[in-house]
C-alpha cells in the first residue's frame, strides 16, 4: 500500500528522530502556511497532532507561528480542545461560505469573520491568551498608503507594484510592506532576530486577537483590511502576502520544529507562486520536521488535487461542499498513518532528509 505521507526533515531534526522518534517533548516551534481552503486536506493530520500528540505536559513553552489559514489552526491548537476548535473551523469553511455571485470585499468579510467567531467560540481568546505552554505569534501584513477603504485600483495598483519589485528581489517588498508579528511570547519568542524584511514586533492581547486573525487572512482585492486596535492610521493585511509558506530563519536550539504542510516544498511569499525558482532551500531548515500529504494521497483526492479558492468558480455550491468534505473526510488517513508510525517507531526510518 502507498505511503499517505512524506517527510523532509533537516540535519539536525534527521538527527533526533533518528536517535529516538519524534516526541512531544522535543517540539519547540510549529508553524502554520498560508493556504485558504488547502488546511482542509490535511485535517485530519491536525486532529491527531494537536488532539493527541501533542497533548503531553510539557516544561518549557511551545511557539506556534503562522499566516492566514496557518494562524487560524494555530488558534484551534491553542484551545483548551483543540480538535473541537477544528471541527468549528473546518465546518464553517465548508458550509458558511455561501456568497452572491460576485461578492464584494465587505460580503467576504463579514462571512470570514463569522467563521472565525465561531471557530474561536466563547472562550477562545481567553483559552489562547492563558494557555499554559502555547504561545500564539500571528503574521500579517500592513502596506504604506493604503486605507480600509482604499479603491480596488488603488489596492491592485499597490500589490502589482509589489510583485513587479519581488520579481527582482524579494527584499524589494520591504520597500511597501512591512511584517507584523503580533505574538503572546514577550521577551521569550524566538522570532525577535528575523530581519530579512522589515518586521515590527507587538504584543497579542485580548483586544487585538481576534481582529489580528482577521487581518491575517484579509487577502487583498478579495478581503478588506483590517484596522487592527491600538495600532491607529495602519490597516493589516493577509500575512501570506509577504510569509506565505514561512521561509524565515527559525533561530537555534536544541528541539524540533514540527512543519505539518500542505506540499513537500516551501514558497517563500505570496508573489512566489509563479516563481518556479524561487523555493525555499534548506538554509533556514535544520530544525524542521516536514511533513506532507504524498503524491498518492493527493491522487486519490476527488479530482486528484488539494482543494483551494478556484473552486468557488469551478464547481457549483453542492459540489464543492461535498467534494471539500471528502477532503476532510479522507484526511483522516493521515492522522493514522502518523500515530501508527510514532508509536511503532517506524517514523525512524520514514524520513527522509531535506
Amino acid at each position: 500500500m502507498l505511503s499517505s505521507l512524506t517527510f523532509r526533515a533537516g540535519p539536525h531534526a534527521l538527527r533526533l528522530i533518528r536517535e529516538r522518534g519524534l516526541r512531544a517533548e522535543d517540539v519547540d516551534i510549529i508553524p502554520g502556511a498560508s493556504g485558504g481552503a488547502k488546511w482542509l486536506s490535511i485535517g485530519g493530520l491536525d486532529r491527531y497532532l494537536f488532539g493527541e500528540f501533542l497533548q503531553v505536559s510539557r516544561t518549557r513553552p511551545m511557539h506556534l507561528i503562522g499566516s492566514s489559514i496557518g494562524s487560524w489552526r494555530m488558534a484551534c491548537l491553542a484551545q483548551r480542545d483543540p480538535v473541537a476548535a477544528l471541527a468549528r473551523g473546518h465546518h464553517g469553511y465548508i458550509f458558511d461560505q455561501n456568497y452572491t455571485k460576485n461578492p464584494s470585499a465587505r460580503e467576504v468579510t463579514l462571512v470570514l469573520r463569522k467563521i472565525l467567531d465561531d471557530l474561536l467560540a466563547d472562550n477562545g481568546v481567553e483559552e489562547i491568551m492563558t494557555h499554559p505552554w502555547a504561545r500564539m505569534h500571528v503574521i500579517t501584513a500592513m502596506t504604506q498608503g493604503l486605507s480600509r477603504t482604499a479603491s480596488r485600483f488603488a489596492i491592485g495598483a499597490a500589490m502589482t507594484a509589489a510583485a513587479f519589485g519581488n520579481l527582482v528581489t524579494r527584499r524589494a517588498l520591504g520597500f511597501q510592506i512591512t511584517r507584523y508579528i503580533f505574538n503572546s511570547a514577550g521577551d521569550t519568542t524566538p522570532f525577535a532576530h528575523v530581519a530579512d524584511l522589515p518586521t515590527v514586533h507587538i504584543a497579542l492581547t485580548r483586544e487585538n486577537l481576534n481582529p489580528v486573525l482577521l487581518a491575517s487572512g484579509a487577502i487583498p482585492l478579495v478581503v478588506e483590511g483590517v484596522d487592527v486596535p491600538g495600532r491607529a492610521g495602519e490597516v493589516h493585511w493577509d500575512g501570506g502576502v509577504i510569509d506565505y509558506h514561512l521561509d524565515i530563519d527559525f533561530g537555534p536550539g536544541d528541539g524540533i520544529i514540527l512543519y505539518p504542510h500542505f506540499y513537500d516544498h516551501i514558497v517563500p511569499g505570496w508573489f512566489d507562486k509563479p516563481l518556479s525558482w524561487r523555493r525555499a532551500t534548506g538554509k533556514n531548515f535544520s530544525r524542521v520536521l516536514l511533513i506532507a500529504p504524498s503524491p498518492a494521497f493527493v491522487a486519490s483526492l476527488p479530482g486528484g488535487k488539494i482543494p483551494d479558492r478556484k473552486d468557488f468558480y469551478s464547481m457549483s455550491q453542492d459540489k464543492r461542499i461535498e467534494t471539500w468534505q471528502a477532503v476532510l473526510n479522507a484526511s483522516a488517513r493521515l492522522g493514522d498513518e502518523l500515530r501508527e508510525l510514532i508509536e511503532s517507531g517506524r517514523i525512524r526510518t520514514a524520513v527522509a532528509p531535506w
